[in-house]
């Protein structure tokens, strides 16, 4: 095929990403192809919240030995790109009926299925393995009961929403360091008042959670001439060596905070990460800092955050996630003009389907090899 000229995109996290590029690749072999005479399927695998057809034809040519079944009329629509609501039982018999037949005869699913039915998943002996579709699956496996033993193996998203999430970082602390909310006022007041705006480079940024989502931080801040300050459990490798500048661990963060210019949540929600963020921990920073959370909403205080934005002891923040979801409309968030709100958004692509799919894909293959599986939820760790 003939050079373009064009390089692919790469998202400021250092991920780089051709747009649909696993939906539109020619037809190949796929890992777990059979050679010879066809042969039954041997596992059924259940789709149970919305995939493009076309990704779902991949992966029934990649892996022929595999029934992959997308039960009609039993979905919920996706109301959005790489939206995957789960399935409703509601009060219908039959539907229900339908529904236990399905994760009775499951091998593997692709999400949770529905609602109603997930306590009851780790009493079907068949299910070896769930394919989630998104990372931060830790409370959820735990609320439905199966965090307490090896079946079924849940593996996770970790990594399709990386480049998206280090976009929005940068877009929220840019957003407020350039003085965002100040030109909107003076836009709609029609009002041509020079000014100047503070620079992103040679800031320090703190990021909580040096996972995908947070490696992906530190990079693109650094691409910017940020120092970035890695906070994890334990240390990590920093300077040439890794994402981050620096890496401290987490009984190091209050003695760190008071030199952070911004801090970024990008941890999953455990009992260690509860209100992580605290009150005590807001009144380190300095009064310019602003705080993104990318992360989960209960690692930040929320309560103690209002009231130091009320209180102008921070310059703002930028929230994709908040410890209610959907925020409530009385919410004071809404109102305070240094917040900057994404409903839980900022990390859906318009192709992320075909990132998760890709992430099946591999999968599927490692299952039927008997290979460890990609992206294996630490169920006793949460992540």
């Amino acid at each position: 095929m003939a050079a373009t000229g064009r390089r692919p995109p790469t998202f400021l996290g250092g991920r780089t990403v051709v747009r649909g590029s696993w939906l539109r690749a020619p037809a190949r072999a796929g890992p777990a192809r059979v050679t010879g005479p066809e042969q039954p399927p041997r596992w059924r695998a259940v789709i149970t919240t919305p995939l493009e057809p076309e990704l779902v034809e991949r992966l029934r040519r990649h892996h022929p030995r595999v029934e992959l079944v997308v039960p009609e009329g039993l979905l919920e629509p996706a109301r959005y790109a790489a939206h995957h609501p789960f399935p409703r039982v509601g009060a219908d018999p039959e539907r229900r009926a339908r529904w236990e037949q399905l994760l009775d005869s499951a091998d593997i699913l692709f999400d949770f299925g529905p609602a109603e039915l997930q306590p009851t998943l780790a009493g079907r002996s068949r299910l070896a393995w769930i394919q989630a579709t998104s990372s931060g699956v830790g409370p959820l496996v735990s609320r439905i009961g199966l965090g307490g033993g090896e079946r079924p193996v849940v593996t996770t998203a970790r990594g399709v929403h990386a480049g998206p999430l280090a976009e929005f970082t940068l877009l929220g602390i840019l957003w407020l360091l350039k003085g965002g909310p100040h030109l909107l006022r003076q836009q709609r007041r029609h009002a041509w008042e020079r000014t100047a705006t503070a620079e992103l480079a040679g800031r320090t940024v703190v990021v909580v959670g040096m996972g995908e989502v947070g490696s992906a931080v530190a990079r693109a801040c650094r691409q910017l001439g940020c120092h970035v300050i890695g906070c994890t459990r334990t240390r990590r490798p920093a300077g040439p060596q890794g994402p981050a500048d620096e890496s401290i661990v987490l009984d190091e963060l209050d003695r760190r905070l008071p030199e952070a210019d911004a801090v970024v949540i990008s941890c999953p929600l455990t009992p260690e990460t509860h209100h992580l963020l605290n009150a005590a921990r807001l009144a380190r920073l300095r009064p310019t800092a602003i705080v993104v959370n990318v992360g989960r909403g209960a690692c930040v205080d929320e309560a103690a955050l209002i009231e130091a934005l009320r209180a102008d002891r921070l310059a703002g923040c930028a929230l994709d996630v908040v410890e209610e979801e959907p925020l409530a409309a009385d919410s004071p968030l809404w109102d305070l003009p240094q917040v900057l709100i994404s409903p839980h958004s900022a990390s859906t692509a318009p192709d992320e389907n075909a990132r998760i799919a890709a992430i099946f894909d591999d999968n599927l293959g490692r299952f039927q090899r008997g290979e460890p599986l990609r992206n294996r939820l630490d169920k006793a760790a949460g992540y």
